[in-house]
């Protein structure tokens, strides 16, 4: 089994909420961090993942409303700065499929979670750094999604409408992206960038 590392450049969660019943806002947090134990030759024995998330890394587009997500009304990353995902089960649906069950921590709150996971394939890909190509890496890509309800997470902050309903609604969709290369590959890497 082979052991792959999130690379955070091309790892991200974006997320979607109604927002006054009318639309959605749509924002992403950067920069995912986690790893896991996959053999691409076998996905069917695919096993643990764990990824955590810098929730002050939040973005929507917005300042203020980046701000305000970031307090105490909604993430409060000053208490609770991170969101972690640990796997518990991960059972394959399809040859390129998998239902990875996890137990989501978001404001100290942890409640399990299923991902609907789908296998995007392995590749050999340069490693660039600098403008310089250190050499070839193995990596692997993974989509999945999920949804919850904010409310589960002690994320709960709302304002009625004057006509009715809500500013926020209640369930929030994810949607995780995740480009990982071989930890083998990585500590190679790592030791050439030591080495300069």
């Amino acid at each position: 089994m082979t052991k792959w590392i999130f690379e955070p450049g091309h790892s991200g969660a974006a997320f979607a909420v109604r927002h006054m019943m009318v639309s959605h806002m749509r924002g992403l947090f950067k920069n995912v961090r986690g790893s896991m134990d996959f053999d691409p030759d076998n996905p069917a024995d695919a096993a643990a993942v764990e990824a955590t998330i810098n929730a002050a890394g939040i973005w929507t587009g917005d300042d203020a409303r980046d701000a305000h997500l970031r307090g105490a009304d909604f993430l409060d990353v000053e208490t609770y700065p991170e969101i972690a995902f640990r796997s518990t089960e991960v059972r394959c649906a399809g040859e390129a499929d998998f239902r990875v069950a996890g137990d989501l921590t978001l404001r100290g709150v942890t409640r399990p979670v299923v991902l609907a996971t789908h296998y995007l394939g392995r590749w050999q890909c340069p490693y660039w750094e600098g403008g310089k190509d250190l050499g070839p890496t193995a990596r692997i890509g993974f989509v999945a999604t999920t949804a919850i309800n904010r409310h589960h997470f002690g994320v709960s902050w709302n304002a009625p409408m004057d006509r009715g309903g809500m500013v926020v609604g209640d369930e929030v969709a994810i949607t995780l992206d995740v480009e990982a290369i071989a930890e083998s590959d990585m500590q190679r890497i790592a030791g050439i960038l030591r080495g300069q």
